[in-house]
């Protein structure tokens, strides 16, 4: 890496971080992000009361920012890898989309069959979740192209990652190969969100008697887990707009 590629990076970093802590500042005060170039510049206090508590404020900042920025790395890093999959989508259109995952899980049926060799039963239930991953993905583009964060955070993003992640469980519901990787990890997440999601709402007692992690409720898991899942990831593309605008 030259120097100068070190420099700009360096360079970008304080840029972001600038820009964070600014944002921070702004939750409280006026006139604070993007005034250096302004006529009246940044806002501060008049008085030494308020000056102290500016400070102060900005001093509770800073880990703030410093626990938050590398967040706002993995938001840039998960934006630009969304704006692909968004382009791709966009010039596909709906109907080029609803084609390509038809053909796409149309194969992993094919897999299903031929080379999994699951019953007919098995069959079923990944047809019916390649259905489900399609009407998500078509879901998915048509959200996105009404417009408006709000949408396309907590509706876009959560149909965009059911229509990944639930045919490849719903196979590994009848393929011991398969089963190895995705089973020991759904049930990790189901413990933790278990004990640190429902416990705490009260709902661990009721999901305990009700159900078991065992056979469709796998899936049902991974299509629950999707949802959260979607918000934080268009959270954090949110976060990295915020911060560091294209």
């Amino acid at each position: 890496m030259s120097a100068g590629s070190e420099q700009g990076i360096v360079g970008g970093i304080r840029i972001d971080i600038k820009r964070l802590h600014e944002t921070w500042m702004a939750l409280v005060y006026p006139r604070q992000r993007a005034t250096d170039e302004g006529v009246l510049g940044k806002w501060t206090p008049d008085s030494q009361f308020g000056l102290a508590l500016y400070r102060l404020w900005s001093a509770v900042g800073l880990p703030v920012v410093a626990l938050t920025y590398p967040l706002v790395l993995l938001g840039a890093f998960l934006r630009f890898q969304t704006r692909r999959v968004d382009s791709t989508a966009t010039r596909l259109g709906v109907v080029g989309v609803v084609v390509l995952s038809v053909l796409v899980w149309g194969a992993l049926i094919a897999l299903a069959r031929y080379q999994l060799d699951l019953a007919t039963g098995g069959i079923v239930a990944v047809a019916a979740a390649s259905l489900v991953a399609t009407v998500s993905a078509a879901l998915a583009v048509v959200t996105r192209r009404a417009g408006g964060r709000a949408v396309t955070v907590f509706v876009s993003y959560p149909f965009g990652v059911t229509a990944i992640f639930l045919p490849p469980v719903v196979a590994a519901l009848f393929s011991p190969a398969v089963a190895d990787a995705v089973i020991p990890l759904s049930d990790s997440l189901a413990r933790w969100l278990l004990f640190n999601v429902m416990d705490p709402v009260g709902a661990g007692d009721f999901l305990r008697a009700n159900f078991e992690r065992e056979g469709a409720a796998h899936a049902i898991i991974w299509f629950g887990i999707s949802v959260p899942l979607g918000w934080l990831l268009g959270l954090l593309v949110t976060l990295a707009d915020l911060v560091r605008p294209t």
